[in-house]
């Protein structure tokens, strides 16, 4: 009996530290309070060399992930799994006092950065980063390229 006990405190477990997987992200009122974030490199697939630190400081909604912040705002984020930490193709780099501010990636999240392009210490998935107050005025940096094992050249549109 105790060992049954043990199996299913370790399911349960599990079960606890799963990745949030909401298909296209939480829906946020258009009218949730926001702050500003700022991404580098927004458009990488139209980026000249040289040209990889541009900067687009943009309206983040409160509770929504940088996923679904970069999608409305037109940053070339690509999400082909539409958020639910599924692939790697919206892969962002934080800065080490962000990074640091987080919580801890799951174990699904970091399986699919394995998976990412350019992958640094202070990597992280879009989908399951969620903006807070705490994030104003930081910076999100877009890598130069993405693997979408789907299509490549495929680049899926929100519903």
């Amino acid at each position: 009996m105790q060992a049954l006990k043990s199996k299913i405190k370790t399911v349960v477990s599990r079960i606890n530290y799963t990745a949030i997987r909401n298909h296209g992200g939480p829906h946020i009122s258009k009218d949730a309070p926001t702050i500003q974030i700022t991404f580098i490199n927004p458009n990488p697939s139209q980026a000249k060399k040289g040209q990889e630190d541009e900067k687009l400081t943009v309206d983040a909604r409160i509770g929504e992930t940088v996923l679904q912040t970069a999608r409305r705002n037109h940053v070339d984020l690509e999400g082909a799994c539409e958020g639910v930490c599924a692939c790697s193709t919206c892969h962002i780099v934080l800065d080490n006092q962000l990074f640091d501010n987080l919580e801890e990636a799951s174990e699904d999240e970091e399986d699919m950065l394995d998976m990412a392009f350019a992958l640094t210490a202070t990597s992280r998935l879009g989908c399951q980063v969620f903006v807070t107050d705490e994030m104003a005025g930081m910076e999100f940096r877009v890598p130069v390229a993405t693997r979408n094992f789907y299509v490549d050249g495929h680049v899926p549109s929100p519903h």
